[in-house]
């Protein structure tokens, strides 16, 4: 109890590391209310908003003033100095909407998800990129685009939003891709020119690296995103990204975990988006270690061959 009332006293300050490598702590969020509690917890900004939030609970799609009211909401809880990037409706899976009828689908994990529903209905995407784009003016806006497995995909929805940032006239916002699927990693360097940011979602990554669906009774508990196999993948991602100067992120579960932290940082993630719960705790990791230590540890860790070595270690350095 003691050490989070530390924690929580230091939170307002920048992250950084021990030796002063500033690493942006954002937050994941579904509307205004939680993006004004995250900077008042010590966010940075907002590196996951998760829009589909928007489109639960009723009967129908939210109009494009419906949709733009609550982006513009947000983007005014964090002002013009803080980052908000907001995902592109990510339904599909496990997360149907009522007023979205999919075909039935034997595997609904490998099926119409995320990018792919936008794909299918350009009018539901041209709405929703319209009402984004409205937030435009009052912070630093980036758009990302979830469950991109190609570039043909990344391409066909980057020729949406260019449309609709002509015919409003914005321009400046920030476009990435979620890494959630292992092709979008393996081909990182491919990716890496045709956008302005990687964000890795570790969940979903983890099931697709593994093959193991994360809410299977018997295999949720193996689908650990400290996998070797995952975090491969996010090594790669990495480099491809530092290849082509670019940043990347991580908004999933791992980066909430602040003994994975450091590991992160060491493999050149430079933004952890985190539950407002976890700003204090994983900004008080990261200004313990230096980035040597960081790298170094990555280099211990890439080199373990299962998962229990690799959470024994860092359990071993927790301690």
């Amino acid at each position: 109890a003691e050490r989070r009332a530390a924690e929580a006293e230091s939170s307002m300050r920048p992250a950084a590391t021990r030796d002063g490598a500033r690493i942006d702590v954002v937050a994941n969020i579904r509307n205004a209310a939680d993006a004004r509690e995250a900077v008042a917890k010590g966010a940075e900004g907002v590196g996951l908003l998760r829009s589909e939030f928007l489109f639960d609970n009723r009967d129908t799609a939210p109009t494009e003033a419906e949709q733009a009211a609550e982006y513009c909401a947000v983007a005014e809880a964090l002002g013009k100095e803080r980052p908000l990037v907001v995902r592109t409706l990510d339904v599909g899976g496990d997360k149907p909407l009522s007023y979205l009828p999919l075909p039935k689908e034997d595997n609904p994990f490998l099926g119409l998800r995320g990018i792919r529903v936008s794909l299918e209905r350009p009018d539901l995407l041209r709405t929703q990129l319209r009402a984004i784009l409205q937030a435009a003016p009052l912070t630093q806006l980036h758009i990302m685009f979830p469950m991109v497995a190609s570039l043909e995909e990344l391409r066909a929805a980057k020729a949406v939003l260019a449309e609709e940032q002509a015919a409003l006239g914005v321009s400046g916002v920030k476009v990435g891709i979620m890494v959630e699927v292992p092709s979008a990693a393996v081909l990182a360097t491919r990716f890496a020119p045709e956008v302005d940011f990687f964000s890795i979602g570790t969940n979903d990554l983890t099931q697709y690296v593994l093959a193991m669906d994360r809410g299977h009774p018997q295999l949720a508990k193996q689908a650990d995103a400290l996998h070797p196999g995952v975090l491969a993948m996010i090594a790669l991602t990495c480099e491809g990204a530092r290849a082509h100067g670019k940043w990347v992120g991580v908004c999933g579960g791992l980066a909430s975990d602040e003994r994975a932290a450091p590991l992160l940082v060491g493999m050149g993630v430079t933004e952890l988006s985190v539950s407002t719960p976890a700003v204090a705790s994983v900004k008080a990791t990261l200004a313990r270690w230096s980035m040597d230590e960081c790298r170094e540890l990555a280099r211990e860790v890439l080199a373990l061959s299962t998962v229990t070595d690799v959470r024994h270690h860092l359990n071993q350095l927790a301690r």
